[in-house]
């Protein structure tokens, strides 16, 4: 028995394997895989190994059982493949086949995790399906056994890429006192009632969270939803971001699809109450579309559809730079996949307690060029105007 084949059977035998790529064909055949995956699944209670046949632009499956997978796999890096990587829990293995059909295998720290051997698997989320959560029941998400139906799965999805987020900063948020949250525009509150119940449940926080929406049935359908799940410390009310004068100090501010200078007028209270944690999802960004002009960017800017989300990804930029301008730190990540909403971009930041003057200043001489560049006048920089003099000026 080779050596290659002495690798694969112990691997497959031993369960250790997690998944295989074979690639770099030895020579061309019609018909021939140009690359073939491998990973082991669970089918009706026995464990079986997957194989994915990638053939031009197609892909082919085939379940096998271990003892098949063993033969196939060794067959495939023995007479068609220059190169192969197995993954296991005990190491990664690089099969490197010679023009004379040596082979040479290299043994590597394990870089890959245990695999869920489940056919249909699923993420690990912080809200699990299955596990039933009362406001996600209320809401029309799960069902009483706690399975997600399934024109809700993207919301699902939604709800805990958000907490995600939120679990990357929540280290970052004071300690023991109660937590003070405002939440502009909270709609229906999937994410409002999300983060009450990371605070309270998961992470066994005091909170303090307010959800502001213009829309008085809103307000009232989600006041009547914390009242009856007890919600203690969650209240709804009705109110314009720009005029909310109900606080003077928060820990964190939310704004989710605020619409256009809306998101503004948000960020600007959430620096002036010193927030340590911003987490914006921008909506409708008109302002600047208007604004912007560029002889170098004509090209671009002559086409309505192109002008419109080069301005939106403009105003967003200019967003974040200011944050960091006073004192945050910034990021634009990725909220949802783009297939399920075109708002899929959030701006999250965490205010610094001793921000890097010589920094801070290298961002100023930037952000000036990109606003001349573009011919902006930014409605945040408007409003924060006191706070930006010192690094602008």
């Amino acid at each position: 028995m080779s050596e290659t084949n002495q690798v694969i059977t112990r691997l497959i035998e031993n369960e250790l394997l997690t998944q295989a790529v074979l690639s770099n064909l030895r020579r061309k055949e019609e018909g021939a895989p140009s690359k073939v995956k491998v990973k082991p699944v669970h089918l009706k209670g026995s464990l079986s190994y997957q194989f994915t046949y990638t053939v031009g632009p197609k892909e082919r499956h085939e379940n096998v059982s271990p003892q098949d997978a063993i033969g196939k796999l060794a067959e495939l890096m023995e007479s068609l493949f220059r190169q192969g990587l197995l993954q296991a829990k005990d190491g990664d293995y690089q099969i490197l086949v010679s023009k004379k059909g040596k082979a040479s295998i290299l043994q590597k720290k394990a870089t890959k995790p245990e695999t869920d051997l489940a056919h249909n698997r699923t993420k690990s989320y912080l809200l699990k399906e299955g596990e039933p959560v009362p406001y996600l029941i209320e809401l029309g998400v799960m069902n009483r056994e706690g399975k997600v139906l399934a024109a809700k799965y993207d919301k699902f999805k939604q709800i805990n890429r958000f907490l995600e987020m939120v679990e990357d900063v929540f280290a970052l948020l004071p300690e023991g006192k109660t937590l003070r949250i405002i939440d502009f525009g909270c709609g229906k509150s999937y994410l409002t009632f999300a983060l009450y119940h990371y605070l309270v449940f998961l992470q066994k926080r005091q909170v303090e969270i307010t959800g502001l929406d213009l829309k008085e049935d809103v307000i009232r359908d989600c006041q009547a939803l914390a009242d009856k799940l007890a919600c203690t410390g969650l209240e709804f009310l009705r109110g314009d971001i720009a005029d909310y004068e109900g606080t003077q100090q928060a820990d964190m501010v939310v704004t989710l699809h605020a619409c256009d200078t809306a998101t503004d007028a948000a960020l600007e209270k959430a620096v002036r109450w010193n927030a340590r944690v911003i987490l914006s999802v921008p909506c409708c960004q008109h302002e600047l579309y208007s604004q912007v002009e560029s002889p170098l960017l004509e090209p671009m800017l002559s086409h309505g559809i192109i002008r419109e989300r080069f301005a939106a990804l403009a105003t967003d930029s200019a967003r974040a730079r200011l944050l960091e301008l006073v004192g945050y730190r910034a990021q634009i990540l990725e909220f949802i996949d783009l297939e399920h909403t075109p708002k899929n971009l959030l701006i999250r930041a965490v205010r610094q307690d001793e921000p890097d003057s010589e920094r801070i200043a290298k961002l100023a001489a930037s952000y000036l060029d990109f606003k001349r560049t573009l011919s902006i006048d930014p409605y945040l920089e408007r409003a924060l105007q006191d706070r930006l003099a010192p690094v602008l000026s």
